[in-house]
């Protein structure tokens, strides 16, 4: 079952998004999701099987240029997570159709993602799911 996350499911979020970006701090991360499901251009969705949270999936609308893009706001997969356990059983597919869905109902005709340059599960997922690639880039910096 897939619903819309709520602010009561800000445990159950954050411990979700932190699977999924274990390099940040707990309690920052957490607080970033309160951020984001307070936010009425950003939609978090849960799946629960058997009373367990397996999976969540991030949107937002995005107002800025999105790579490939030539409308605005454009609908943005910020992220997206199914427990080990719980994949290739199209639950990730049907998250992507809820964002899909949420970023039409907010006007949006086109949809966005990106995924790290070496990750090549999310790349085959993506593109299985029907984004094209839009471009490639390597990001840089340094310290002043």
């Amino acid at each position: 079952m897939i619903r819309t996350a709520k602010i009561d499911d800000l445990d159950a979020v954050t411990n979700l998004a932190f699977s999924l970006w274990p390099n940040n701090e707990f309690e920052k991360l957490k607080d970033q999701m309160k951020r984001v499901l307070l936010d009425k251009n950003a939609a978090i969705f849960l799946c629960l099987i058997d009373n367990k949270y397996i999976g969540f999936a991030q949107c937002q609308l995005r107002f800025d240029y999105v790579e490939g893009t030539e409308s605005t706001p454009v609908g943005y997969l910020e992220g997206i997570y199914v427990h080990k356990q719980y994949r290739k059983q199209g639950i990730a597919k049907k998250f992507i159709e809820q964002c899909e869905l949420w970023a039409k109902e907010n006007n949006c005709i086109e949809f966005g993602s990106d995924c790290e340059i070496a990750n090549t599960d999310s790349l085959k997922f993506h593109l299985k799911v029907g984004f094209t690639e839009a471009n490639r880039i390597i990001c840089f910096n340094k310290k002043l």
